[in-house]
């Protein structure tokens, strides 16, 4: 089953790490994905753009376009991944493994997926 890990932390915090912290953080992340992807269980991977790049497109009798993503949490959603795991602790463990800076990780299956054809 595929379950997307979605990282969550304090954006304007994250954005003023140095360069060295930046660098340990990823790192310690690149331990966890190597492992993944050694086991063939490793999908798409993305950092977001900082949220004052964000638009929201909102349902309602006519749809309307916001500028920010608008959500109501202290955290930001910084990026995914997504993973291949036989059972949600195992999504859970792979999890676990990224923490170490604060924030959290979300943890939810996928239901449907399709690669497309982008290129990075």
């Amino acid at each position: 089953m595929l379950y997307s890990i979605l990282c969550y932390n304090l954006e304007n915090v994250v954005g003023a790490w140095p360069k060295e912290k930046e660098e340990a953080v990823m790192a310690h992340h690149g331990k966890i994905l190597n492992e993944l992807a050694a086991q063939g269980r490793l999908g798409p991977v993305a950092r977001l753009m900082p949220t004052t790049t964000a638009t929201t497109v909102r349902a309602g009798r006519e749809p309307v376009v916001l500028d920010g993503p608008f959500a109501e949490t202290k955290e930001q959603l910084l990026g995914f991944y997504v993973v291949d795991c036989a059972t949600l602790d195992d999504a859970l463990d792979a999890a676990r493994g990224m923490l170490g800076e604060g924030g959290a990780f979300e943890v939810r299956p996928i239901r449907a997926f399709s690669p497309g054809n982008l290129r990075a």
